[in-house]
């Protein structure tokens, strides 16, 4: 799996995922039940983690292949590492989005007005 999709789709995911979330808040008061919203929450979040997890190991793989000697400099691969790196951290910030959003659904009712 490539880079993008933790850069892209995970940020993406995390608005989503309020979104998808808030639009059940409704429903879940009807029912009394909590289960849709954290359904959803927990498939956005493993989607997140398994995004960031191939971005790790591009990452990893990337650092394996520059070797120990890579310096600072601007040559083109190290570029690679790099992006894969900001991929790592996009995505993990994104799962924390998630876990954070996710947070309130464990505290309060979704009757609470």
């Amino acid at each position: 799996m490539g880079n993008w999709p933790a850069l892209l789709v995970a940020p993406s995911l995390a608005l989503t995922n309020l979104s998808v979330t808030y639009a059940l808040v409704t429903p879940s008061c009807t029912r009394q039940s909590m289960l849709a919203p954290n359904l959803v929450s927990a498939v956005f979040l493993a989607v997140c983690i398994w995004m960031s997890w191939g971005a790790w190991r591009n990452w990893r793989t990337g650092k394996l292949e520059q070797g120990p000697d890579a310096g600072d400099t601007d040559a083109a691969p190290d570029r690679r590492p790099f992006l894969a790196l900001v991929a790592v951290m996009v995505g993990t910030l994104s799962c924390l989005v998630v876990l954070a959003q996710w947070f309130p659904q464990w505290v309060l009712s979704p009757c609470t007005s």
